[in-house]
């Protein structure tokens, strides 16, 4: 191997890597642009060869709008629970370090890997007997809180145990209370942490499906993952129409990516030396 080919080889594979990664979001937003038939033209095309309204036809007559308000608002709701409770576990826990509150981390930690699937029947059943159902947004919301919980704890646990516990000692000297200490030095140090698993856990709230279908009956209440299903019938699938409503689903998403793609970064190797 060259000395040449040893020096871009790393780089070559990277942007291969890349553009494996970025291909179905070009895919999608590319088939969003075509008409129902040329989206199942064969072979397809990599460029719409006719560009279509397909995006402000979408977005009116399934009024989207609706279901990104309610998409928004359980996902609001949900990361409201979460950090609420999350933050100030995850601190407490911090400020413990055995090997049983490793083990009860483990064990929690494991609830994360339970499918949704496995659990939406002993909810539906308790709920159902709480009252809970009568309003299924807020039902919706507790369930997915629920489930993130667990992985926001140990993100932000790790957080707060790379934070020197002299600062602490040093602010509780100076006169601080404990309080002040919490939001006044831990917080502001934690917050790319926080706000790795805020994202990641908004994203996923934004993409249930399971819990909205099964708790949502009122198509008013729904989110867009409901509506996105609509499109799959019996016997005809709207591929333009999946890859439309999709394109126009995600595009919050990127950019809110885009826009704090230092600070994820940041928060994800926040504990990686830890």
């Amino acid at each position: 191997m060259t000395r040449t080919l040893r020096t871009y080889l790393p780089s070559l594979l990277a942007l291969a890597l890349v553009c494996f990664y970025l291909f179905p979001i070009y895919w999608m937003f590319a088939t969003s642009f075509k008409g129902p038939a040329e989206a199942m033209m064969y072979p397809p095309s990599l460029w719409p060869q006719e560009l279509t309204s397909n995006h402000q036809a979408v977005f009116v007559g399934r009024n989207m709008a609706r279901y990104f308000a309610n998409s928004i608002f359980i996902t609001v709701g949900t990361l409201f629970i979460t950090i609420l409770v999350g933050t100030g576990a995850a601190y407490a826990l911090s400020l413990t370090r055995n090997v049983w509150v490793e083990i009860a981390l483990f064990s929690i930690l494991l609830m994360q890997a339970l499918p949704p699937s496995l659990m939406v029947t002993p909810l539906f059943v308790m709920f159902n007997m709480m009252g809970l159902l009568d309003t299924p947004r807020f039902a919706v919301i507790l369930a997915l809180s629920a489930k993130s919980l667990p992985f926001y704890i140990v993100i932000c646990r790790t957080a707060f145990l790379g934070i020197p516990k002299e600062l602490r000692e040093a602010a509780l000297v100076d006169g601080a209370s404990r309080i002040e200490v919490f939001f006044g030095i831990v917080i502001p140090l934690a917050r790319n942490a926080i706000l790795v698993a805020a994202t990641l856990l908004g994203i996923q709230a934004m993409g249930d499906y399971v819990y909205s279908a099964s708790f949502i009956y009122n198509t008013e209440l729904q989110p867009l993952t409901v509506g996105l299903a609509t499109y799959v019938g019996a016997e005809v699938t709207d591929w333009a129409g999946i890859m439309t409503y999709s394109s126009i689903m995600v595009t919050p998403i990127l950019i809110i990516f885009v826009l704090l793609q230092r600070r994820l970064v940041s928060g994800l190797t926040a504990g990686a030396l830890k």
